[in-house]
């Protein structure tokens, strides 16, 4: 429904590999198949055409005096929304160009002793253009209700014919196709599950940013441990860290000025924070919006499929919301800002 950017460190497992070569070959799986003319390639601020190798040279060499369990890198992951993918035509160009004046934002969200600049950023993005789907989805997770029991009956049919169970095969049939057409979430005539295509528009950027900077000298971490606060320096008060807040809030202003959107308020950072933690406000605002952007508002949650009983009639006018409808377009809202919004 609204942008939805995320900030990770580097996955690590138990042998704390510390090379970005897994992640780089993960990226590289929409390119599997084409030519060289035809791959998406890597690229940084200044570069368009990065191969793979480079991007694994550069970050791994990028981590002086890291330890062993420290992460090497971060992974951003940028995901406009369909209405956003519209507003620049879905062009890989104009969304390149969003990526790095966002990583200038980037830099400025962080709090150190000097200013911080994305000439100092060592990252590499990569642009793709599917999903698929996975098993921590609802639809998948509904699916798998029936899948198992297809599953399960198709081996029950094979040790019916070995002879190693007793049953109908032409019964234990019947059953299989009667779950199959009972499987709540299809797509083109296949049932959503691990590894299937998702529908639509779903271009999205992956990020990966060194923890280093280009000089591999000094450490700057986005990570939830490094939040920006503020400490005594020098006898007074000096702000450290990186700021998520501003990050977020300027990667939203950013996108508007460079693609032109008009942005609703219940698309904004700003909605989805008052949404989460004063549901009040966040409601007090929406049904305050003057008519034509409320208008809108209820459009773009109607294209979340948020609809009845999630949207009914509402009173356009300031009258405080009847009890069962404040609940209903509630947990309509939940769902449809955990299916898409900047991670907070």
């Amino acid at each position: 429904m609204i942008m939805y950017i995320t900030i990770g460190k580097q996955h690590m497992g138990a042998t704390f590999n510390s090379s970005v070569a897994d992640f780089v070959s993960y990226l590289e799986k929409e390119n599997e198949g084409r030519s060289p003319q035809e791959s998406e390639h890597f690229f940084d601020q200044y570069n368009d055409r990065i191969d793979q190798e480079t991007v694994i040279k550069e970050i791994d060499g990028n981590t002086a005096k890291l330890k062993k369990r420290d992460p090497k890198f971060y992974s951003i992951t940028v995901n406009p929304s369909r209405r956003e993918l519209a507003a620049i035509g879905n062009d890989p160009e104009k969304l390149r160009a969003y990526v790095r004046e966002l990583m200038k934002d980037y830099a400025k969200s962080f709090h150190r002793d000097r200013t911080v600049t994305v000439d100092d950023i060592k990252y590499y993005a990569k642009i793709e253009y599917g999903r698929t789907y996975s098993e921590s989805d609802k639809q998948v997770r509904e699916n798998q209700v029936y899948t198992k029991q297809i599953t399960k009956l198709r081996n029950d049919i094979r040790k019916v014919e070995r002879g190693e169970l007793k049953g109908n095969v032409k019964d234990l049939k019947k059953e299989i196709e009667r779950l199959k057409a009972n499987v709540p979430h299809i797509i083109n005539g296949v049932p959503m599950a691990p590894g299937v295509a998702k529908p639509g528009t779903q271009t999205h950027v992956h990020i990966i940013v060194s923890r280093k900077d280009i000089t591999n000298k000094l450490s700057l971490s986005p990570g939830s441990l490094y939040r920006a606060s503020e400490a005594e320096l020098n006898g007074k008060m000096e702000k450290r860290g990186f700021d998520r807040d501003a990050f977020f809030e300027r990667a939203e202003r950013t996108f508007d000025r460079v693609s032109g959107y008009d942005r609703n308020y219940v698309e904004s950072y700003a909605g989805r924070k008052s949404f989460k933690k004063d549901r009040k406000g966040f409601y007090r605002k929406l049904m305050g919006l003057p008519v034509n952007e409320k208008a809108v508002a209820f459009r773009i949650l109607r294209e979340a499929n948020i609809h009845p009983p999630y949207l009914p009639k509402i009173p356009t006018n300031r009258v405080q919301l009847a009890v069962s409808t404040f609940n209903r377009l509630k947990r309509g809202l939940e769902i449809a800002f955990k299916s898409g919004s900047i991670e907070i």
